[in-house]
Parts: C-alpha cells; sequence; structure tokens
C-alpha cells in the first residue's frame, strides 16, 4: 500500500506531499480550514490589496536548495524587509537597533525601549522567563544597516502571492485535497504512513497535559489615502494591546491603489482565546514546555511523522519548514528503498 494521508496543507504538508507524488506515491492532503496554505495563506481585499490572513510572511533565506524548490512553483519580486518602531512622541526609528537607533534612546534603554515591551506582550511572560534564544533572533548592531534580515541572500516574495505558489506545488495527479476536513485517527489504517501537522499534544488527548501556544488577534482598517508609513511593518513601543501594525501597499506586489491603504494591527493572545488558532509555540527559558513535548514525542507510533510547527512544538521560519519538510520526504524515501 503506497497511500500517504497528510495532515495540514501549510509549508510543511505540502512540501511533503509534492516529494513523495513525485516519488510516486499517491497522497491524500486534509486541511480543517478552508483553503490551503496553512498560515501563509494571502488574498486580495475588496481594494485590490493582497492581505496575508494571518500575518506577514516574508520570505527570505541563505538556503540554496530551499529557494531551488520554490522556484519551481513561483517567479520572485524582490524585497528586503525593513522594520520602523515608533516610540512614544511618535518618531520613527529602525530596528533591528542599529547605531542610529541606539544614539536616539540611549544604548542603556534598547532593552526596555524596544525589547520589553513588545516581548512580554507577544509571550506574556517577564522578559528574564522568555528563552534567549528568542530574544536574540533579531540582534542589536553597531552599523547602520537597516535590512531586517541583511545577512540572507534570497529575500522577495511570491509574485502572485503565497496561495497562488501552494497551488501549483500541490497541483499534481497523485495530490488529492480535501479541505474542511478535520483528522480522526480511524483513518490511519486507511494509509501505509502518515504526516501529521496537527498540534501534537491534541492528537494524544493531552494525555501530558496541553501545551501552551500564542496566538494573534488582527484587526484590519481601511484608510482613504496612499500612504501612511515609510516601511510595511512598524513595532510599537508602548504598553498597550497591539505589537505591530502591517501596511500591506509596502511590500512589492501588494497593491497600487493611490486613494486606499489597508492595515493590520496585530494582538497577541492565548490560543484559547483565539478559536484555538495556534501561532507560536512558548519556549520558556527553563524549559518546562519542552520537557512535556518530548514526553509526547518517544511515544511509539512508528506510522505517524509529525511536522511543522505544532507536530513538532517548535519555531520556524518559513525556509526551515521547507527545508525540514525535504529532509523528511527524503529519508522516508530512503527508508523504503532499503
Amino acid at each position: 500500500m503506497s497511500r500517504i494521508l497528510i495532515v495540514g496543507a501549510g509549508f510543511s504538508g505540502a512540501v511533503v506531499a509534492r516529494e513523495l507524488a513525485e516519488a510516486g506515491f499517491s497522497v491524500d492532503v486534509i486541511d480543517k480550514r478552508d483553503h490551503i496554505g496553512g498560515n501563509a495563506f494571502d488574498f486580495e481585499n475588496e481594494h485590490g490589496i493582497r492581505i496575508h490572513k494571518y500575518g506577514p510572511h516574508l520570505f527570505h533565506t541563505s538556503n540554496e536548495k530551499v529557494f531551488r524548490f520554490l522556484s519551481r512553483f513561483t517567479e520572485w519580486i524582490p524585497y528586503r524587509h525593513r522594520v520602523k518602531a515608533m516610540l512614544s512622541d511618535g518618531r520613527l526609528v529602525t530596528l533591528p537597533v542599529n547605531r542610529i537607533t541606539k544614539e536616539i534612546v540611549g544604548a542603556e534603554n534598547v532593552v526596555d525601549t524596544f525589547i520589553r515591551p513588545y516581548s512580554e506582550k507577544m509571550w506574556a511572560l517577564p522578559l528574564e522567563k522568555i528563552s534567549p534564544d528568542i530574544i536574540n533572533r533579531v540582534p542589536v548592531r553597531d552599523d547602520e544597516n537597516e535590512d531586517y534580515f541583511p545577512d540572507d541572500i534570497y529575500q522577495c516574495m511570491p509574485k502572485d502571492g503565497y496561495t497562488a505558489m501552494f497551488e501549483r506545488i500541490l497541483s499534481h495527479p497523485k495530490i488529492h485535497v480535501q479541505l474542511n476536513t478535520v483528522f480522526e485517527r480511524s483513518r490511519e489504517q486507511e494509509y501505509y504512513h502518515v504526516f501529521n501537522s496537527m498540534p501534537i499534544d491534541e492528537y494524544y488527548d493531552f494525555q501530558f497535559g496541553p501545551l501552551p501556544y500564542r496566538s494573534l488577534k488582527f484587526h484590519h482598517v481601511n484608510i482613504p489615502a496612499p500612504k501612511i508609513f515609510p516601511v510595511s511593518q512598524v513595532n510599537f513601543t508602548h504598553n498597550g494591546p497591539h505589537t505591530r501594525v502591517v501596511e500591506w501597499k509596502n511590500i512589492p506586489g501588494h497593491g497600487d491603489k493611490d486613494i486606499i491603504t489597508s492595515l493590520t494591527y496585530e494582538e497577541p493572545c492565548d490560543y484559547k482565546e483565539n478559536n484555538n488558532e495556534r501561532y507560536y509555540p512558548v519556549k520558556d527559558n527553563d524549559g518546562i514546555n519542552r520537557a512535556v513535548y518530548n514526553q509526547y514525542r518517544v511515544i511509539d507510533n512508528p506510522k505517524v511523522t509529525f511536522i511543522g510547527r505544532l507536530g513538532q512544538y517548535v519555531y520556524l521560519d518559513m525556509h526551515q519548514c521547507v527545508n525540514a519538510a525535504l529532509v523528511v520526504a527524503e529519508q522516508f524515501k530512503q527508508k523504503q528503498n532499503k
């Protein structure tokens, strides 16, 4: 039996599906949502402006293998992401914090101005309890760099959007997609193997307790003006509920109407406050959550491979999801050839 079931039509699931379909497997992809693309799903709103439904997805990587794989399914528009932070007086300064930003706010104020308020809202933990791995993802710099991802070789956006790219990835005669379909474990017996990107704690009925996740509420507004901000993303330094705002037209290929602009404000919350939409595994400094995940991870279940952020309880960027999926698919194919 060569039928494969993949739970989730986001990056992890779609990449595994394509790789296995090209290797001759028959692949069924299911997703409980009404669209493909996972959290990278995008669409044009009523004003012809492209919106990312689950927050901005900005492709960047130095991994040539990942870039080449995705380039089979999309053309690219170059885009180097730049971010500003809004100070209490309304001034905009560069993030990641560079030499000029430090001169404006004072080096001694960097943590309490930019890192503490944003991080504590995002993770609902005191800064000291948050894993340094998360805090250090965007390091403070001593030069005048203004790029958010200064070192990545490939920085671009899919020309026709992420949804169109996913449609091409999943367009294969051996791939069958079913949306609005909730996974049921009873289906596993119909398949040779299952790649599952659902929350691993939910799969195992929370037998070791639920894993914490952070979520986001998105607040969309349309403003009758050609442009509001000089960049696509502005982070807030205040203690209000919102962490940042995205102005979509400032990303190339996302709309060019000169009479209106669309913005999305993000408000972090617990996933239970947002229809159980899980976005970010919580990586605490003490490693308690990872220890709980490891109890689930070591359960003997040879028929199922867990993939993606929720299946592996790890913070992954898009390119990391793609790379991990390519590795998982290759390992599976090699195992079948032995």
